[in-house]
């Protein structure tokens, strides 16, 4: 059938309306035959049926003779333009559905309210979970899949308009209505969310319909039965309320639902019969150029207005949802155009609006729905699979603050203890569990408090699983036993159950939500536990103070886990002077927040986070936030591209750098080798200003800088100098909008050419070398980045994606990491930067790797912690992690141990200066076989080839100036980690 399709409500219907994007699609194969059906059915039709068409008349889900009777006169006396079933079975839906259509002059738009599926309205179809339990998933592609499948079944039972996604922010946990409905409590993640759902509805030829406009989050009283009222400021609903609508409507969404609420900054009138919210506000500021609905008009919310679907009609919506009286609404409707209230010039274009959906639907001819297996239609396997993996990828890991998950089915002694009102609910979790690691099953409503206490009190651990909603009688025992034990709590139910058992939850050492206790997701969680699945999912709303939206831990089959430290010879209470030393660094305003972490032998044995991801802000610092990692990418991006190719014998270390950048061959460093470049000895400048290649230099007011911070001069960039800020770009090379051949973004609203390569590498041609002893220069790898891409025939961060990053499992490991990642994810860099105006937050600092659009040898990278060391381990093992080989072991070794003759430095990497132990990079204890690299923004990675040793130091110690932030070198916190570590090593 015909997609859903706004471009032909567009064209050539004289309504002044502009196509839209995503959501509606251009699949009408005749744009002149449905202009020529519009226009005829129209032409034909009375006032009294034009207004017909723009009511929704509410059908019982009954087959009596009497309800058919009913439906009869809305259809045939009436004239309604569209039917909503409110509920009951599939079966009778369809008969009522096919009654209805074959005695319609004009075929009608049959409606659902079915935010989570059929199952929402009708007994005995697929039930899938509410929008707050979605909200859990990090997978925005199964939430469009999700959206694509109810679409399908709908289809099939003849729907074409769904009252849904629910677009409102759960914001307000005294909510009696929205709550579970809404997919979270924060605008970004409802907005994603409501985007993927109401894309997959349309593209599965459903009418998304976002709703209840302008927002319905923050409210205590239940617009079913009374006006909610939002007092909140015109500001305050842009930056929440308004957001996921905002973000719904430039996606190109096709439908919207006006909710039923006050809202005195905007009118003394209910939004559904406000003119200045739904026709000034949406459709002229907002720009909606989709089918605005109003909320079902029988609701005590708005009943009682006079007239009402008259009022919501001059509002600006184009269809009103089940009046109370249909008779009584459309002839009020006529006597307001018969008293000028409402012109008839607006009554045919709101019925030329529904016409051409119709139009659109496939409408045009009238509709038959078939009844033959429409149940097995409905559910197929594959709704099955999806279902499952829903449900799966909703699951929460809330805490883990000893590391306990995945289980160490080493150690024995564990017991399962189950709060549930049968037994047989608990059998598919223990089952699983039982099968590969044998555990002692306690059952709490069987059991006696005393026998409880007996069987727990000799177990190394507790598995508490909770399946019943009454726990009270137990709460004193599952609360003592987490204080003496590490316990793992498991709510096999909702969000709320979980909510009332907080002293359990603070006790507890790991707390997984699963939302549910379906056999599916009993044994996806015991799967979890023996280490077969990945658990990702996110609290979408708060769960306490400590335990906010955005909350959950990362659970991997492949996560190292986090041993005693004690089990590799190293003293626990020693490592914990870490945590002092961490925490004087943000204290003196060495940085907002860190991640430290340690592994021995490959196993981890100090991992924790600090502080915030700025001075500003309240977000904390997060196991798997990405930090830029500057230089550090020297050697966990181009020095492993290098190492590759070396063991593939296509570099040597005696290459000359000019085979591969040929600008260089008719230069002074036409004979610098790649060993050169490595060792920092080809004698470049350590930098080179290649963005002033892009500036206008006339346009800088005062000069392009200034001993003194003014109005044009804003970014210290040395001691008493400051740059200008207020300059252009040249035009040939920058372009302050997306622009046609600018395809390197180097900031939200700057592009640069992707040829100002070529300016770059011509810079580099043209310096002035300085011999060829030591001298750090970024430019080094900048070259080796070139000769990568030469050899390999692929850019630089393909090649390590394909090579290192991908079968390595490192998915937070990359450039540009906006392309995959959200900014609440990202840690910002600085808070002001001359060359991108404002803040630098996922985009690369380091201005040269910047203008070359993230990708470089020099500087771009991002990535967590554990994946640095991840990366380090690999080669601490010679090349190896887990049953695969990246590198050769004489590859590994070459590049590990050699060292310059001249200074500290070794094959790209850096090392320990025997010579000068107190220079602040690295420990007096390190030993000289150490090997890594820091970063500009506040890394390092060392890793200990004596000791089998890595640590991790991440931070954005340059936030919010780069210039202002040096107490990270000067309290020398990096080094004085290392040297606790080293302390930590019992001999």
């Amino acid at each position: 059938m015909k997609k859903i399709v706004l471009a032909c409500l567009l064209l050539g219907l004289s309504l002044g309306l502009q196509a839209q994007t995503d959501f509606i699609h251009k699949n009408i194969s005749d744009e002149a035959s449905c202009r020529i059906w519009v226009n005829n059915k129209l032409e034909a039709m009375t006032l009294k049926q034009k207004i017909g068409q723009l009511f929704i008349h509410t059908v019982a889900p009954y087959t009596t003779q009497q309800n058919k009777q009913n439906i009869a006169d809305a259809v045939k006396e009436y004239g309604v333009g569209g039917l909503l079933f409110s509920g009951g079975e599939v079966q009778k839906q369809i008969e009522l559905t096919n009654y209805a259509q074959s005695m319609a002059d004009i075929p009608l738009l049959i409606t659902f309210d079915g935010e989570w599926g059929l199952a929402m309205r009708l007994k005995g179809t697929p039930s899938f979970p509410r929008n707050r339990v979605l909200g859990c998933i990090q997978n925005d592609t199964l939430i469009y899949d999700y959206g694509k499948e109810v679409a399908r079944q709908l289809r099939e039972i003849g729907v074409h308009v769904n009252f849904a996604p629910v677009a409102d922010i759960d914001n307000n946990p005294k909510n009696p209505v929205i709550n579970t409905r809404s997919f979270g409590s924060d605008r970004d993640l409802v907005a994603r969310k409501v985007l993927a759902y109401s894309k997959g509805l349309e593209d599965g030829g459903v009418l998304a319909v976002c709703k209840h406009f302008p927002g319905h989050g923050d409210t205590e009283v239940d617009s079913h039965k009374a006006l909610p009222v939002l007092p909140f400021s015109r500001e305050r609903l842009d930056s929440i309320e308004l957001y996921p609508f905002r973000k719904a409507i430039e996606a190109g969404v096709g439908g919207i639902m006006v909710g039923h609420l006050n809202i005195p900054v905007l009118d003394n009138k209910a939004a559904s019969v406000s003119h200045n919210i739904v026709t000034e506000l949406l459709k002229n500021e907002l720009g909606f150029k989709g089918m605005v609905f109003t909320d079902a008009l029988e609701m005590k919310g708005i009943s009682n207005t006079p007239y009402v679907s008259a009022q919501a009609l001059a509002a600006g919506n184009d269809m009103v949802l089940a009046p109370r009286n249909l008779k009584r609404e459309l002839d009020g409707v006529l006597k307001a155009v018969k008293e000028g209230k409402i012109t008839e010039q607006q009554i045919d274009e709101k019925c030329r609006k529904v016409l051409t959906y119709k139009y659109a639907f496939g409408l045009n001819k009238r509709p038959s729905v078939d009844t033959e297996n429409v149940m097995s239609r409905i559910k197929r396997a594959y709704t099955d699979n999806l279902m499952n993996n829903v449900k799966k990828s909703a699951v929460t890991v809330i805490k883990d603050s000893d590391e306990m998950l995945p289980l160490d089915l080493s150690l024995s002694g564990t017991v399962v203890l189950n709060v549930s009102s049968t037994l047989s609910e608990t059998y598919p979790f223990f089952n699983k569990i039982n099968k590969t690691y044998p555990v002692t099953w306690l059952h709490a409503n069987l059991d006696s408090l005393q026998y409880l206490k007996k069987r727990i009190t000799p177990a190394q651990r507790v598995i508490v699983a909770v399946y019943s909603s009454k726990i009270e009688k137990y709460r004193k025992i599952l609360t003592d036993l987490a204080k003496g034990k590490p316990t793992i709590l498991v709510c096999f139910n909702s969000h709320k159950v979980l909510q009332n058992m907080q002293d359990v939850v603070a006790q507890s050492s790991a707390v997984i939500l699963a939302h549910s206790d379906d056999k599916v997701v009993q044994e996806f969680v015991a799967d979890a536990l023996l280490g077969n699945q990945k658990v990702d999912g996110r609290l979408s709303v708060d769960l306490n103070d400590e335990y906010k939206a955005g909350v959950g831990v990362v659970v991997d089959p492949d996560r190292p886990r986090r041993y005693k430290p004690e089990e590799f010879g190293m003293n626990s209470k020693v490592l914990s002077r870490i945590d002092s030393i961490a925490e004087y660094g943000i204290e003196r305003g060495a940085y907002p927040g860190c991640h430290v972490l340690v592994w021995k032998n490959g196993y981890q044995v100090y991992n924790k986070c600090f502080g915030t991801h700025t001075y500003e802000s309240q977000r904390k610092v997060r196991e798997n936030d990405l930090y830029d990692l500057a230089s550090l990418t020297k050697t966990t991006a181009t020095l492993l591209a290098v190492m590759k190719l070396y063991d593939e014998g296509k570099i040597n270390l005696t290459d000359k750098i000019s085979d591969y950048v040929p600008m260089l061959k008719s230069t002074d460093k036409k004979n610098i080798t790649i060993q050169q470049l490595l060792y920092h000895e080809s004698g470049l400048p350590a930098y080179l200003p290649f963005y002033m290649k892009a500036i206008d230099s006339k346009s800088c007011k005062g000069g392009m800088y200034k001993k003194y911070r003014d109005a044009n001069h804003k970014v210290k960039v040395g001691n008493a100098l400051y740059i200008c800020t207020d300059y252009d770009f040249l035009p040939e090379w920058v372009a302050e909008k997306d622009t046609a051949g600018y395809t390197l973004k180097i900031s939200d609203n700057i592009y640069v050419k992707p040829e100002f390569k070529d300016v770059v590498l011509q810079e580099i041609a043209d310096a002035n070398l300085k011999g060829h002893s030591y001298r750090y220069s970024c430019l080094n790898f900048m070259l080796l980045k070139e000769a990568v891409e030469k050899i390999s025939g692929m850019s630089m961060d393909k090649y390590l994606e394909d090579n290192f990053y991908k079968p390595m499992g490192l998915v937070h490991t990359l450039y540009n990491p906006l392309n995959r990642y959200d900014k609440d994810e990202i840690v910002p860099t600085v808070k002001e930067d001359f060359l991108r105006r404002g803040p630098v937050h996922g985009y690369v600092h380091d201005e040269a790797a910047a203008m070359l659009g993230g990708v470089s040898g020099n500087a771009g990278l991002f990535s967590t912690a554990r994946e640095v060391a991840t990366i380090y381990q690999m080669l601490l093992d010679k090349g190896v992690m887990g049953d695969r080989r990246y590198l050769s072991r004489a590859t590994c070794e070459l590049f590990l141990t050699m060292k310059s003759k001249n200074s500290r430095r070794g094959l790209g990497f850096d090392k320990p200066d025997p010579n000068n132990p107190d220079d602040g990079y690295c420990a007096p204890e390190t030993p000289a076989s150490v090997f890594g690299h820091t970063g500009f923004t506040g890394t390092c990675a060392w890793a200990d080839p004596d000791n089998d040793l890595v640590y991790v130091f991440l931070c954005n110690r340059i936030y919010p100036n780069p210039c202002d932030r040096k107490n990270l070198m000067k309290l020398k916190i990096r080094p004085a980690i290392q040297q606790t570590i080293y302390q930590a090593l019992m001999k």
